[in-house]
């Protein structure tokens, strides 16, 4: 079971600040954009090491660590590392027993597999060092950024070359080497980064601000979740798609940036016309950054991305999360829930409206967007996800009286 506190977790990290000793961008620096950054470079390095690499441990590893790091809030990279290397099982055990009574709730033997994550070194030992390069080359993003506006602040030349010392030191898989030597896989990277700048619910003054990067993030996370929420245990590649396509599922608004769905329903036919100029855009600027043999795979998880499908025949299907449960739970048809996916966008979208609501500050689209979704999903179930009862965790004051 997803608990309140878990899900309320996640958006701690968008009030985490990155760098903020150091003159900075104000938008898109905050640790869930950071973390989803990271999982974006996770994705790519492990398509470039190829087959070796487990997929599910890839990301679980990157849950992991991105609870791991949400708990032990801002503290400088440089104390960070060094209290791990002096104190890492003691901490490693109290941000364990932090996150236990919440991650022992989820099914399918996860909490356990985080103890062994930590405790274990030769565990996921390929994922941990992709991870690992994820997290540098995201940090090194962010400091080209900052670099240029820090050129007097003390110490900087020190961070420059900790950065590159620590990039060096990830160079232990074939995978490293073959991205460091692709300028389109650097430049597709590059560019998924402008998303950690458009802001979220953009005509509406709320709290705190969010990014497209981080909302991309948390519906991973979540549909990851979800999908282990379910009663009967989901295959692996069930997983693995549900976290990647909830991951990649508004990698068009990089090109065309985030049309509000009050605009897409205010003209008929208007929302599939933008789907197509999404596609066009996509096969016309994103997909040549990427190897061809890539692109079937991208299509599997940015096309129909809200709707349940699998691969059979050589073809792919639409269907119901209802029909995976009952028919294709198997790595066979690499099932995909995109009705799971809408769900936990949609929970990401209230959560943001929430937020904002309890903290005092209201504006008309934060109101109106919080009683749609609170309406919509009263009472809900998807696929045999509870989702009315994770939207009624989140209820405002003026409604629990």
């Amino acid at each position: 079971m997803i608990t309140k506190r878990l899900i309320s977790l996640i958006y701690e990290a968008a009030s985490i600040q990155r760098w903020n000793d150091h003159i900075r961008p104000w938008t898109g620096f905050t640790e869930l954009d950071k973390q989803a950054h990271k999982m974006f470079y996770a994705y790519v390095l492990a398509k470039c090491e190829g087959k070796n690499v487990d997929m599910l441990k890839l990301i679980e590893g990157g849950i992991f660590e991105f609870f791991h790091r949400s708990v032990l809030t801002d503290i400088k990279p440089p104390i960070y590392h060094k209290l791990i290397k002096e104190k890492g099982r003691q901490i490693d055990g109290w941000v364990m027993d932090e996150l236990k009574d919440d991650l022992c709730r989820i099914g399918g033997g996860f909490f356990e597999r985080m103890n062994r994550y930590y405790a274990e070194p030769e565990y996921s030992a390929l994922e941990k060092q992709i991870l690992k390069a994820a997290h540098y080359h995201a940090s090194n993003w962010e400091f080209k950024i900052i670099y240029s506006m820090n050129r007097e602040t003390f110490g900087i030349e020190q961070v420059k070359h900790e950065m590159a010392q620590g990039l060096a030191a990830c160079d232990t898989f074939a995978g490293f080497r073959y991205f460091a030597g692709s300028e389109y896989l650097q430049e597709f990277l590059s560019l998924i980064g402008k998303l950690r700048y458009q802001q979220r619910w953009a005509k509406a003054v709320r709290m705190p601000q969010t990014y497209v990067m981080g909302h991309m993030l948390v519906v991973a996370i979540l549909s990851y979740f979800a999908t282990q929420e379910l009663k009967e245990s989901s295959c692996s590649s069930r997983l693995v798609n549900n976290f990647i396509s909830g991951l990649f599922h508004d990698l068009p608004e990089v090109l065309t940036r985030d049309i509000v769905s009050p605009v897409k329903a205010s003209v008929k036919g208007l929302d599939s016309i933008i789907h197509e100029i999404e596609d066009e855009q996509m096969k016309a600027v994103i997909y040549p950054l990427l190897p061809p043999h890539w692109h079937e795979e991208m299509d599997y998880y940015t096309q129909n991305e809200f709707s349940s499908k699998i691969k059979l025949n050589g073809e792919v299907k639409i269907i119901t999360s209802d029909e995976i449960n009952e028919h294709y739970n198997d790595d066979y048809f690499s099932p995909l829930d995109g009705q799971i996916i809408r769900g936990c966008d949609h929970l990401s979208a209230y959560m943001e409206a929430y937020m904002s609501l309890s903290y005092g500050i209201r504006s008309e689209p934060m109101v109106s967007g919080y009683e749609h979704l609170s309406e919509k999903y009263r009472g809900k179930v998807i696929g045999g996800v509870d989702f009315g009862e994770m939207f009624g965790y989140f209820k405002l004051d003026d409604e629990k009286r």
